[in-house]
């Protein structure tokens, strides 16, 4: 006979209103004991269960709870908000359970978790290091309850009440706080503290109320938004998620970002993620209800807080080894442009630390791509670029922000980028830190590798790189026809099925950078034509920059024949190809470059698309500058040229900076500013976007790399005069591709 039949049961109930105790009790008079007699039932809050923890007979252990199934019909939008404010829609109010017991009674339902010979809770407390028995069963009985509803009720559902005591009343936890307050020198009873204290601020304390409420929160703020979902990864996503952890690493556009990847992985069968965010969006009440709901607040700087850091890695671990699934946004924060900005290692790495010691056999990293037609945001963060303080983040800024919704800003995209085993990635190289760099640049490829190409953005690609002028219906179809033929070649990802062949999809892209105003229309002359609105530039290259990684390798391929047609007397293939790797140098904190071999195969694949024949002809300078002017499109300035004017600006402000005192990079930026406001005013800049605090810290960075910024450097004057005449160079070449593509445009236009 099964040990499980003829062992004697105990039935654990917890505290519940009337209603819930008279159905748990019919259902407790249906069961028949191992004597005949109803069972055992004990409340897990009471005095009772010490007594059941020290019998002799290793009952066997059944966790009890009566459970309410959420409403098939659900209301719409701001109601279905309220409601969810009101009441909890898993757990009613006595009231409510009355009436669905006389509605809908089926709603109404009794769960067992799954049970455990007392002799087996005895043994599992013992290896974790010993505790509270009757502490540790009851938290075990509130978990298998958590499991068995989540079998019940789906994978969103998937929660632990318990995190901090299940992490710290292990021998494993009590082993490291002795070991870190030695090597602090710290009372471990200090260590224990702040280690409890730095948990309890960070681990997601979820409740299914806080959920519900989350997931109406979040379709109201982002309301503004069709949801478009690159599905064609999902199905292997959910088979990996039955074995492995995974971390889903989205590029951060905006604050809405969660709130858009949510409902996207929920309607697709994948449970919740933690979210790891910054504790300056824990402000009430998004804060409480966020945090309830699987976010996981982390402070900004813990640098020198060893206690904090391991705090966090073991945080981490015990998410992995319980196969929850995690989110975080690699570049650390939004992007003030549009394209990708470098990734962060810090959180990366402590994942890589957690993994580690985790014993779990791998853990797969997921890229995502997040991108906007039109983000309300965008504005603000160009005003910050030109040098206005940021906004802090409070309830006033929120109910602005939530109320800015209201407007229809398009559709939101979202696409997975090829899944990256982790233990396959980290085993590259012996040294971590070197591992975990070179996972980050790949998550960042592999964004950046199905960020679609949109009709708003292309849209803005034809309106940057044409100085202020205005441009007619016909002058924009002689732009964009062959931009779009070249995605077409280049067989470039497209947002969901919109067809950029289509004119109409153009037209509607144009009317809604006309609605929000970054575009305006005069039409009172012999044709009606569109241009930029004031200080618009930088929100316009934010769209056009979604785009822009994948025609950064053409431009390059337009510098390199502008380099060999410069070039009557050397090697023009040589030359060209060493115009290329100083551009590659240049810009390797602004983009993600391959390694030198794949760069140098996508630029000769470039190369063909601008002539199949370009290796035989190419040692003749001459056809260099004919392939040039009788190109269909030139992209370099419209890719290359804001971002090597602003590092211009850079280059020079160096050239006025003492090399002898203190470097105040604060102070340096706003200069750039200034100098760059007063080359736009006297068209030394062809475009405001190039006039960006953003560009110019990259800028700096590069200067800082090449040892051009601290005093006292060796030949430090000489070699910032050769920085900027580097960058002279490019400049000028850049701005002479703009020539003629102007010039193209007028007879193109003119024909």
């Amino acid at each position: 006979m099964d040990e499980q039949t003829t062992r004697p049961r105990v039935y654990l109930i917890e505290s519940m209103s009337d209603i819930e105790e008279t159905t748990l009790r019919a259902w407790l008079d249906r069961q028949d004991g191992s004597d005949g007699r109803p069972p055992q039932a004990v409340r897990v809050s009471g005095d009772e269960l010490a007594d059941v923890c020290r019998r002799e007979d290793d009952p066997l252990l059944v966790p009890l709870r009566v459970v309410w199934r959420p409403r098939t019909d659900q209301p719409e939008g701001l109601q279905r908000v309220r409601e969810s404010l009101l009441r909890d829609p898993l757990h009613p109010g006595p009231s409510m359970q009355r009436k669905i017991l006389r509605r809908e009674p089926g709603r109404c339902e009794v769960i067992e978790g799954a049970p455990a010979p007392l002799s087996d809770l005895r043994r599992r407390l013992a290896e974790k290091g010993g505790g509270s028995l009757p502490d540790f069963v009851r938290r075990q009985a509130a978990l298998t309850l958590e499991r068995a509803e989540r079998s019940l009720l789906g994978t969103q559902y998937k929660v632990s009440r318990f995190v901090v005591d299940e992490m710290t009343d292990t021998s494993r936890f009590h082993t490291v706080i002795h070991e870190l307050a030695a090597r602090l020198d710290l009372p471990a009873s200090e260590v224990e503290r702040r280690a409890r204290g730095a948990l309890d601020e960070m681990v997601a304390a979820q409740s299914r109320r806080a959920i519900a409420l989350w997931d109406q929160l979040g379709r109201y703020f982002s309301r503004a938004y069709r949801l478009d979902v690159d599905t064609s990864r999902l199905d292997e996503l959910r088979e990996l998620n039955k074995e492995y952890s995974l971390v889903f690493l989205p590029s951060h556009r905006s604050y809405l970002d969660p709130l858009v990847l949510r409902p996207a992985l929920l309607a697709n069968d994948l449970p919740l993620n933690h979210v790891m965010g910054g504790l300056n969006v824990s402000f009430w009440p998004i804060g409480p209800i966020s945090k309830r709901s699987g976010t996981v607040f982390i402070r900004r700087k813990f640098d020198d807080d060893e206690i904090y850091k391991w705090s966090l890695r073991e945080y981490m671990r015990y998410l992995l080894t319980k196969r929850f699934n995690l989110e975080w946004y690699i570049e650390g924060g939004r992007s003030r442009t549009g394209k990708l900005r470098p990734p962060r290692f810090g959180l990366l790495t402590y994942l890589a630390k957690a993994f580690q010691s985790s014993g779990m056999s791998d853990v797969y990293l997921i890229p995502v791509s997040l991108t906007y037609d039109q983000l309300y945001e965008v504005g603000a963060m160009a005003a910050e670029a030109h040098g206005e303080a940021k906004t802090k983040e409070g309830l006033r800024w929120l109910v602005g922000y939530v109320r800015a919704q209201g407007q229809r800003h398009g559709v939101a995209h979202v696409n997975f980028g090829r899944p990256m085993s982790l233990a396959e990635y980290l085993g590259h190289e012996d040294d971590l830190r070197l591992a975990v760099q070179k996972t980050a640049f790949e998550v960042s490829h592999r964004i950046n590798e199905v960020t679609p190409v949109t009709a708003t953005s292309l849209v803005m690609l034809a309106f940057l790189g044409i100085e202020d002028r205005a441009l007619t219906v016909p002058e924009l179809r002689a732009i964009l026809g062959p931009l779009v033929d070249y995605i077409t070649v280049r067989r470039l990802p497209t947002a969901g099925d919109v067809d950029l062949t289509n004119p109409e999809v153009i037209r509607t892209a144009l009317r809604t950078h006309l609605d929000s105003g970054v575009l305006r229309s005069f039409d009172r002359g012999s044709e009606r034509v569109f241009y930029l609105g004031r200080d618009q530039h930088l929100v316009a290259a934010f769209y056009r920059n979604n785009t822009i990684h994948f025609l950064v390798m053409r431009a390059i391929a337009e510098m390199v024949l502008r380099a060999a047609a410069d070039q009557p007397f050397g090697n023009p293939l040589e030359d060209g190809w060493e115009e290329a790797l100083r551009i590659r140098d240049l810009l390797k904190f602004e983009f993600f470059f391959s390694d030198k071999d794949a760069f140098r195969d996508q630029l000769r694949t470039e190369l063909e698309i601008i002539d199949p024949l370009w290796r035989e002809n190419m040692r003749d300078p001459a056809h260099a500058e004919k392939l040039l002017s009788t190109a269909q499109i030139h992209l370099a300035h419209r890719v290359l040229q804001p971002f090597l004017e602003a590092y211009a600006v850079v280059s020079d402000q160096l050239l006025r900076t003492p090399t002898d005192e203190k470097f105040d990079e604060k102070a340096f930026i706003t200069e750039c500013l200034s100098l760059a406001e007063q080359r736009r005013l006297r068209q030394q800049i062809g475009s405001r976007e190039s006039i960006s605090a953003e560009l110019f810290t990259t800028a700096l960075k590069l200067a800082r790399n090449r040892g051009l910024v601290e005093p006292g450097a060796e030949n430090l004057e000489a070699r910032r005069i050769e920085f900027d005449a580097e960058i002279r160079t490019q400049v000028d070449r850049v701005l002479r591709i703009r020539t003629l593509a102007h010039d193209t445009l007028d007879q193109v236009v003119g024909e």
